[in-house]
């Protein structure tokens, strides 16, 4: 397979999780996705590989992936067997998610020896997220070590912040010391669906202020000034903030005190209480928005409860944020929650008419995977409907890097 310009031009993109590997093979001629991919449940004997190349049936095979190094070379060989293998003179780069860049790196990175170091030196803020993003790395490096390698932070949008945002009122010098601060998360999709909204309104990104909400499993709110972020409710770790899945989000420091002194909870339980056994599945057992709104129509007053304190959460935000901003050209919803509960789009803004904030009921209907508006005509704020496409900004950061 060759690209239509004849010169090299694709980019794999990597995101190591700490039991998974997803992966995308793009051709930046175009935008054109190849390949897809996941090797989930590694280290099980139950481990799954799915593989999808563009125009092509998915292929899926099951048994033990020992361990990332395994996974990497099994998605290298699946993507060798259309064609597309990781030695081919077409790949330029590969670009890695990596969770958290701390205060360092404000942009994409080609990884160096140092660059490793400090992403290890940030284990401490991130230790669910950033060692699984440094095996994906070594093992790509293992693999293709003649490649630029390209780290895309998570963190890096939202470290336009100013420090009145970013710092928590404690004591400096401790939180100096460290790194207590807001770091705020999902900046990739944040970045990118900040910039397709002005598109979508045929405004340049400096001219319009936006309230991204990026709801899925993991949820986040950020408040983009001119295409910059200002604000965005994950802080230290992605647990602050909205409602989630399975994540609390905000809630008050001294419960984990309460919880140590009078129920005997180590700190080991509080932080899986309040990462894995609170939010949604906490409130109500479930974590799947379309199972709540199932069980809601049926009359389940405990998955009502738990709808209502999301959408309470909601609501917080979207009001703290329209102050923070000043004036307020767009909301748009994103995510796999945002993307597709019209009645979380609708609950959200219920009320918020003062804000200038509606949607039409007919096209918050409508189900489609193109950015939309779904706000009323003559609407004072555009409120939108934009896919998020995380693959697709973290590789464009990548090409445009690795051509430099």
């Amino acid at each position: 397979m060759t690209t239509s310009g004849g010169t090299a031009s694709r980019v794999l993109v990597l995101n190591s999780g700490s039991s998974s590997v997803k992966y995308q093979l793009l051709d930046m001629d175009g935008d054109v996705r190849l390949a897809t991919g996941l090797v989930e449940r590694i280290g099980e004997s139950s481990s799954r590989l799915a593989h999808t190349p563009r125009g092509g049936p998915a292929r899926e095979r099951t048994g033990r992936i020992a361990d990332h190094d395994q996974a990497l070379k099994a998605a290298a060989g699946e993507l060798a067997a259309d064609g597309l293998g990781l030695d081919s003179p077409e790949l330029v780069a590969i670009g890695h998610r990596v969770v958290h860049g701390g205060l360092r790196f404000t942009e994409p990175t080609v990884i160096t020896g140092e660059v490793l170091e400090e992403i290890e030196r940030l284990v401490p803020v991130a230790p669910l997220h950033n060692p699984a993003n440094i095996t994906g790395i070594r093992t790509a490096r293992s693999l293709r070590p003649d490649l630029p390698q390209v780290a895309v932070f998570d963190t890096a949008f939202h470290t336009t912040m100013p420090e009145y945002a970013a710092r928590y009122a404690i004591d400096v010098e401790t939180a100096d010391a460290h790194r207590i601060r807001r770091y705020g998360f999902h900046g990739t999709s944040h970045a990118y669906v900040a910039r397709r909204t002005a598109g979508l309104l045929g405004r340049a990104p400096e001219e319009v202020n936006t309230i991204v909400l990026h709801l899925g499993n993991g949820a986040s709110a950020s408040a983009v000034a001119g295409g910059r972020c200002v604000d965005t409710s994950m802080g230290l770790t992605p647990l602050e903030g909205l409602v989630m899945g399975t994540r609390s989000g905000d809630i008050d420091p001294a419960v984990t005190f309460h919880l140590g002194r009078v129920a005997g909870m180590s700190v080991d339980e509080v932080d899986v209480l309040l990462n894995k056994k609170s939010g949604l599945v906490g409130l109500c057992g479930d974590n799947d928005m379309r199972e709540i709104r199932r069980r809601v129509d049926e009359g389940d007053e405990r998955a009502a409860l738990a709808f209502d304190i999301y959408i309470h959460r909601l609501k917080k935000y979207i009001g703290a944020y329209s102050a923070v901003l000043g004036r307020v050209d767009a909301l748009v919803f994103t995510a796999g929650v945002g993307e597709n509960s019209a009645p979380v789009r609708e609950a959200a803004l219920a009320g918020l008419e003062g804000f200038g904030l509606a949607v039409d009921p007919e096209r918050n209907a409508v189900r489609s995977g193109e950015p939309r508006l779904i706000s009323p005509d003559g609407a004072r704020v555009a409120v939108a409907v934009v896919p998020t496409d995380e693959e697709l900004e973290i590789a464009r950061q990548t090409f445009a890097l690795a051509h430099n």
